[in-house]
């Protein structure tokens, strides 16, 4: 069998690039725990577990999005207000205790789909359609 000149390059495993990154899992966990501060985090996970359990690729995809979301908005709250301000309804109130009950990545996906639909260009309004008339109703319709 011949080579057909392209090399494919394997996704490395959530552990490889837990490894590359961070060095070991626990260092992981321990970057996680830092950003995941009060204004951040809603403790959801097993407390007699601890965030130990969690997979790799979760624990990266987490991390991952701790930091984005901490370098973005700051905190939690501010990511709320520009949810709410993005869907034009910043003085809702019970949105707004809603959206403090999810975790910060169903935020940030919230945020991606508003600010989506918020540059989208509106529709074009449809011309008005024409009715055919015959001569004689279009002259009454003109008088």
């Amino acid at each position: 069998m011949e080579s057909t000149g392209r090399s494919r390059k394997m996704k490395k495993t959530p552990l490889e690039q837990v490894k590359e990154r961070f060095g070991s899992k626990e260092k992981l966990v321990e970057a996680v725990e830092n950003l995941a501060t009060d204004e951040m985090w809603i403790d959801r996970y097993n407390e007699v577990k601890g965030i130990q359990s969690v997979s790799n690729a979760k624990l990266l995809r987490l991390h991952d999005q701790l930091t984005d979301a901490k370098q973005r908005f700051g905190s939690r709250d501010q990511l709320i207000g520009a949810i709410l301000d993005l869907e034009k309804r910043a003085k809702d109130t019970g949105l707004k205790q809603r959206l403090g009950r999810y975790p910060v990545p169903r935020l940030l996906d919230l945020h991606s789909a508003a600010s989506k639909r918020a540059s989208a260009t509106p529709a074009a309004p449809k011309p008005k359609k024409k009715l055919a008339r015959s001569r004689k109703a279009q002259a009454k319709a003109r008088a």
